[in-house]
Formats: structure tokens, C-alpha cells, sequence
């Protein structure tokens, strides 16, 4: 059995909340810009001090509104920096956030509400509470709910004034290392949510532990990042109680569109970003060249600044006219796509699915180190991430200090240490199953390099056994298909079939640029794209590049493209965009069925 364990590097304090580390932070630097909101165009910025007032002046609302000590709090609302405000707000009234996804439907909500216990919701929008309305009579549990754009939190200030600084000062002090810190609920890709438990010391001490480990990126000075990403996710949360550890400068933009002008405004020197981002950035900026007729020149720039950053990592010589060509698309390519993304940014972080070396070698060339780690809601984000000091692109780097991880028999990652849930939340069975002693098992699939630096290979309940008892892991092919602009998503199908297929969806944002560049009318339905034969040569190109990096027994021998989408209103996309395949599986049963009604020649790839 293969073990990486790294000591931690911060001494533990079991008495220490999470409401510490802002203590902390503001007693280091009261002046330091800790947030930066919206304002005229601009940005405002707000201090360690000022932020730590605003939370003090909302605690208090929360208490005089009755929210007891370890009372719990459900909160539905976009990434914005008054979701924080509200975070902290909780730990010092000494109250549990259950954070909800403001994507989330009524019935998901309800179960969330009823599960977890809670008291009191509030939200941002007139939608949000519309949702909660639909419900109001299936969670009688709820006494108490506010809605952001209605003014309630000034509301709950207002009403807090004669609530006394030692009252929240004692409320805050209250949770130690061991208390829970709050309750996130899975984002559900296979049956209903459960509720991880999150104690104080996960986010302590891990917090503690990769500030030392990411220095490099948090403790820079001037130090910044936009956080984009849903802070309902532990993926975002996390990072938010890292950067008032760290003292970076944090600023949010909740609109996606909007965020190449939020980015060059703020010009922040770190993104937290998923795969589906950095492919977004690619191809948008690829499908822009073609429209301007310099596709061929992004291309030879993309390929010259993948096979520059590979040797690079290789340790290998980097030949004379691959320098030259390198510092010539600098000038012309790689400089404008700095400067698209505000001019400043020297790293990213990226997680929840699996980048590929591709986007890895090619943004490393731009100037922008993306690290990659790995971790799940269990293990309150990061389990493992690649290092300033030393990354590996195509790993999700070694283990963080006061974390272990062990590959089992089959491969599977079983994770130990600071950062390990406490338990699903009133599901002792769950908690049973999902533990071999101090070790999660993760149910996902990996491999170790001599140097310790974890790669996924993929998800245990996913692999496919086809009929001929070949083991597929549908990571390998569905990466590199969805990296095509035109994809949107793809999920690989055969299992106890005689061959692999796989089901397409189309994108349709970048779709329509897609079609211009290549003399098709732009405002071409999905319906007629799908049934199209230049954009269906178009995912033959991109299942025969994934095809390459697999062996024949596994590679994808039909496929069809769907005339609809994949979201999470559709239900068939979680909130952070992974699939929720047994969905999928069960709702597309008779395409699947489809792809293997007629016999196939094995030997060649054919369209269906």
C-alpha cells in the first residue's frame, strides 16, 4: 500500500475558531485592504478594521433577532462580499451557517432546511425567497427569514445596537478546535445531498498549514485575488477564510460574463478557477483569432507555448528557433492574454476536476502557474496541491503538512489528517461506510509519482467494465472531448457493452462563433448543429485526439450528439458543473440504447 504523510508544520491549537483567524488578522494589520467591493465603476476598498466592525454591528442583529449559540442558519446567495460578512457575522454570533446553492431548486432546499435543523434562512433575492415561499410550509422548523435585497441586513444592524460588544465577544469564544463550523451539504451527483460536518480545527488548521505551504501565492505582498466561484462550494469557502489568514485582498464577482472587465479592473495576482474556465479562456481566445483570420498563428502560439513549458518541466534543452518563435508569439499572443486577465496574475488555483497538461503548459508559457490540487467537501477542499516552489503539471501535486493520503488495493485515495470531515451529518451508516478506520475513502482513483505527487485517474463507481472485461475510466476520454469550443459536455458510456460510446452535448456560447469562422449560419440550432456534418467532422476530431491517449479495447467507437443541454436547472450538472452521470444514464437511456441497436465493425471508428 502506497502512504504519503506530511507532518503538520503549525503547531495545533484545539482551542482555536474560525473567527480567531480574523482576530488575528486584524490585530496584525487594522489598515491592511482585506476586500475591495464594486463602487462607481471602480473598486472601494475595506479594511481588516472596518471589515471586522461590519461583522461585529451584523452579529449582534443575529442575536438580538434570537439566533442562539450553535443554533443553525441556512443562507441562499450568490459570491458576493456580503457573503462573507455573513460567514463571519455567524462564528461570532457563535450561530452554524448550512450554506445552500443559490442555484438550488425547492425541493433541494427543503431537504437541506429539514435535514440540517435549521432555524432561520436568509437570502439575497426576490428569487431566492420566492423558492423558499414555495416550501415555507414543508420546513416548519424555520422562524425567522430575511431577504438581502429587501435591506435586512441594515434591518438586523439596526436592530442589534443595544446588544453589547461582550455579549459577542462572549458568543465568540464559545466554539472550540472540536465544535462544528458549519454544515455544507454534498452537491448531490449521486442520490440526495449529506451533510458534512466541518469542525473549527478543519478550517484552522488546515487555513494555518497552507498558508506556509502556498506563502509564495497568499503571502505576497499586494497580494489579490476575484473570487468567482460559488462560496456556497468549501472550494471558494475555503479560500475565503484563507485570505483573511493570509491577508490578501479579496474581491468577488458573481456574474461570469462580466468577468474579463471585473478582471481588468481589479487586476487580482491569483484566480481560483475550475478546468471549465481556463477552457473557456482557450477557446474563446482561439475562436477570436479564427474570426479575425489569425487563426493559424493562435494555433502554431498555443503548440509553441506547450511545447516550450514542456520542456521546461522535462529539464530539457529548449532549441534555438523555439525560443525565438516563444518570445516573438509572446509579443503578439501570450502579452494580450495577460492582459486580459487584469496584467497581474502569477497564479492560479485550480480544482474539482482534472485540468490536463494541455491548458497547464500552455497558461504556464502565458506567465500564469496554475497549480492544481485535489479535495472534496470531506476534506474541506485541499487535500493535495501542486506548490510554488514545485508543481508538476498533470498532478494534483503532494500532500499538504498534517495530511496523509494512501492509495488502497484498487487504487482507490484514502485521505487521514487536519482536514477530514467529522461525520455526515445524522448518518451514522454513511459515516460507517465512508471510513476504514481514521482513513476517508474517497472513491476516487489515483496514482503516486516516485516524488509523492498524486495524480486522478478517475472515480471508482465510474469506471466502466465492458463486456469483453476491459476497465475504462471515463475521465481519460471525456477530458480531452470537452476541451474542444464547441463541446459542452460529454459522458462516456459501455458498460457490459461490446464497445465504448459516448453521448455529446454542444456549447452554446461558443457555438455560434464556432459556426461563423467556419461559413455556417451563427444562428444555427442545437437541434440542426447536432445533425450537422461540419460540426459532427468536428467532435469526430475531438474523440479521435482523446481516442490517441487510449488503448483500441478502450477507445469511443460511436457517439451522438444530443439536441439539448446539460445544466443544473436541467438537473443533470451539480453546481460546481460536474455530471451527475446515474442521471444522465437514466434520463438518455434510449440514445444509449441507440448507439448499440445496430452491429458495429469493431475495427473502425463509426458516426451514429
Amino acid at each position: 500500500m502506497v502512504q504519503f504523510e506530511v507532518p503538520a508544520i503549525v503547531p495545533a491549537d484545539p482551542q482555536a475558531n474560525v473567527a480567531d483567524l480574523l482576530v488575528e488578522r486584524v490585530k496584525a494589520t487594522p489598515q491592511l485592504a482585506l476586500f475591495a467591493v464594486p463602487d462607481a465603476g471602480g473598486w472601494r476598498d475595506i479594511t481588516a478594521a472596518d471589515f471586522q466592525k461590519q461583522v461585529v454591528a451584523l452579529a449582534k442583529g443575529f442575536v438580538a433577532a434570537g439566533i442562539e449559540p450553535g443554533e443553525k442558519v441556512a443562507f441562499i446567495a450568490r459570491t458576493t462580499y456580503d457573503w462573507t460578512l455573513v460567514d463571519f457575522a455567524l462564528f461570532y454570533a457563535g450561530a452554524v451557517m448550512v450554506p445552500v446553492y443559490e442555484t438550488s431548486s425547492p425541493s433541494q432546499i427543503s431537504w437541506i432546511l429539514n435535514d440540517s435543523g435549521a432555524i432561520a434562512c436568509l437570502s439575497e433575492s426576490a428569487d431566492h425567497s420566492a423558492r423558499l415561499d414555495e416550501i415555507r410550509a414543508e420546513v416548519p422548523l424555520i422562524r425567522s427569514t430575511w431577504e438581502m435585497q429587501r435591506g435586512d441586513l441594515d434591518k438586523l444592524v439596526a436592530g442589534g445596537k443595544d446588544v453589547t460588544d461582550a455579549e459577542i465577544e462572549r458568543r465568540r469564544g464559545i466554539a472550540n478546535g472540536a465544535d462544528i463550523a458549519t454544515l455544507i451539504y454534498t452537491s448531490g451527483s449521486t442520490g440526495r445531498p449529506k451533510g458534512c460536518v466541518l469542525t473549527h480545527s478543519n478550517f484552522v488548521e488546515l487555513t494555518r498549514n497552507s498558508a506556509k505551504s502556498l506563502q509564495e501565492v497568499v503571502a505576497k505582498p499586494g497580494a489579490s485575488t476575484l473570487l468567482f466561484i460559488t462560496t456556497a462550494h468549501i472550494f471558494a469557502r475555503f479560500i475565503s477564510v484563507l485570505n483573511i489568514h493570509a491577508g490578501v485582498k479579496t474581491g468577488h464577482q458573481p456574474d461570469t460574463k462580466q468577468l474579463l472587465p471585473a478582471l481588468g479592473s481589479f487586476k487580482p495576482t491569483y484566480l481560483l478557477a475550475v478546468p471549465r474556465v481556463f477552457e473557456k479562456v482557450y477557446n474563446s481566445a482561439e475562436q477570436k483569432a479564427e474570426a479575425g483570420g489569425k487563426g493559424k498563428i493562435f494555433r502554431s502560439a498555443a503548440h509553441t507555448a506547450v511545447e516550450h513549458s514542456r520542456l521546461l518541466q522535462e529539464g530539457k534543452k529548449v532549441p534555438f528557433l523555439t525560443k525565438v518563435k516563444f518570445k516573438l508569439f509572446d509579443r503578439l499572443v501570450y502579452s494580450k492574454l495577460r492582459t486580459a486577465m487584469g496584467g497581474n496574475v502569477e497564479y492560479a488555483v485550480s480544482g474539482s476536476a482534472p485540468l490536463g497538461p494541455r491548458l497547464g503548459h500552455f497558461f504556464h508559457s502565458l506567465g500564469v502557474t496554475i497549480l492544481e490540487g485535489y479535495g472534496l467537501t470531506e476534506t474541506t477542499a485541499p487535500a493535495t496541491v501542486n506548490l510554488a516552489t514545485k508543481s508538476k503539471i498533470g498532478t494534483v501535486g503532494p500532500v499538504l503538512p498534517g495530511v496523509g493520503i494512501r492509495l488502497a488495493e484498487d487504487g482507490e485515495i484514502q485521505v487521514r489528517g487536519i482536514n477530514v470531515f467529522k461525520e455526515y451529518w445524522r448518518n451514522p451508516e454513511a459515516t460507517a461506510a465512508t471510513f476504514d478506520g481514521d482513513w476517508f475513502k474517497t472513491g476516487d482513483i489515483g496514482s503516486f509519482d516516485d516524488e509523492g505527487f498524486l495524480t486522478i485517474t478517475g472515480r471508482k463507481k465510474e469506471i466502466i467494465v465492458t463486456a469483453g472485461g476491459k476497465n475504462v475510466a471515463p475521465a481519460v476520454l471525456e477530458d480531452p472531448i470537452r476541451a474542444n469550443p464547441i463541446v459542452g459536455q460529454v459522458v462516456v458510456v459501455g458498460d457490459q457493452k461490446p464497445f465504448i460510446s459516448a453521448l455529446i452535448t454542444l456549447d452554446p456560447e461558443m457555438l455560434p462563433t464556432w459556426l461563423a469562422n467556419n461559413a455556417l449560419p451563427g444562428d444555427m440550432s442545437l437541434t440542426d448543429a447536432a445533425k450537422n456534418e461540419a460540426v459532427r467532422a468536428e467532435v469526430q476530431r475531438a474523440i479521435d485526439h482523446a481516442n490517441k491517449s487510449v488503448s483500441r479495447a478502450e477507445s469511443i467507437r460511436k457517439f451522438t450528439i444530443l439536441d439539448s443541454e446539460w445544466t443544473e436547472a436541467s438537473g443533470h450538472l451539480t453546481p460546481k458543473m460536474s455530471i451527475k452521470r446515474n442521471v444522465i444514464m437514466e434520463d438518455f437511456a434510449g440514445p444509449i440504447e441507440e448507439l448499440y441497436s445496430d452491429p458495429v465493425n469493431t475495427s473502425n471508428v463509426s458516426l451514429k
